[in-house]
Parts: structure tokens; sequence; C-alpha cells
């Protein structure tokens, strides 16, 4: 299809696809586009693979709704949200819901320390779970690279041996 030239010849030349134009957005550098002009997003850099034990790790954990609760929980419960809700919460039960010396809300701040220990300690199996079979692979990947590497440190030595016996041969037969 031919599209119509601008400028008001008639020469007529075919439509081309454009590709998206980079834009800068004002707080960003003059030099580094941050989108693009028809509303796309640049391309993200690909993540780095995951280790094949944490893959399965992760699998089995997103196939039980129990740990992707506990997940969920301790995801929320280390973040500066959770901080901000509690801070909030709190000063709003000081000021206006409990008189000193707030023995309800020590009762419930109790409560809540105990049950996030307790995802804690979850969080903390998780990574043992991770680290376990990743510690186990790496064992064996070393174990093998030393057994690779001695085989061939003693192929190395018998041809040195083997090379240093053909050069004395050939001296004493010169000689």
């Amino acid at each position: 299809m031919a599209t119509p030239d601008p400028t008001g010849s008639s020469d007529a030349r075919p439509a081309e696809q454009e590709a998206p134009r980079p834009t800068r957005h004002a707080d960003g550098p003059a030099d580094q586009p941050t989108g693009f002009s028809d509303g796309g997003q640049a391309p993200q850099p690909k993540s780095q693979p995951h280790h094949p034990v944490v893959v399965a790790k992760q699998a089995q954990r997103a196939a039980d709704l129990q740990l992707r609760i506990a997940d969920g929980i301790t995801a929320f419960a280390g973040s500066m949200q959770f901080v901000y809700i509690h801070v909030a919460l709190f000063a709003i039960w000081m000021l206006f819901i409990e008189p000193r010396p707030w023995p309800m809300l020590t009762l419930i701040v109790s409560l809540e320390a105990i049950f996030l220990s307790t995802f804690v300690m979850i969080g903390q199996n998780r990574q043992a779970d991770f680290q376990q079979p990743k510690a186990d692979h790496a064992f064996n990947e070393q174990e093998l690279e030393l057994k690779t590497s001695t085989q061939l440190t003693r192929q190395f030595q018998t041809l040195t041996t083997e090379l240093h016996n053909r050069l004395l041969d050939k001296a004493a037969r010169r000689s």
C-alpha cells in the first residue's frame, strides 16, 4: 500500500511499519529512554535462570495452599506497609480506644508477635529446604570436578614423564 508524500510530490512510497520511538519522561536523564511513544513498555532485561532445585521447590510450594498463605503473610509482615499500618493502628488504639496502661493492646501485640515469629520460622524452614538440595548438588558437582582435575593431573604427569624419558633417550643415543 502506498502512502501519500507529505511534501505534495506525486511520488508514492510504500508504507513502512514504524518501530516505536523511545521517549523521555521529565524526571529521567535526557539520554535514557524510559518508555515508548506508542504507550508500550521497554523490553525488560532477561532475569537470571534459577537453580533447578529452587524452581522445583517453588512449584511445590505454589501447589500447597497453606504454604502459599504462609508465604503471603511473611511477605506482607516483612514490608514497610506492615510497619506503617501498625504504627497507625497502635496510635489510634492508644489515643482513642483504650485508657492507659493498654492491657488489651498488650495482649493483642503479644499474640501477634507469637504468630509472626511462627511465620518467620516457616520462612527459615523454607530457606533450609531450598539450601540443602542446592548444597548437595554443589557438593556432587565439586566432587566430579575434583575427580576430573585429578585425572587430568595424572595424565599430565604421565605425559611429562614420558616426554622426559624420550628426551633423555635421544640425548643418550647422540652421545
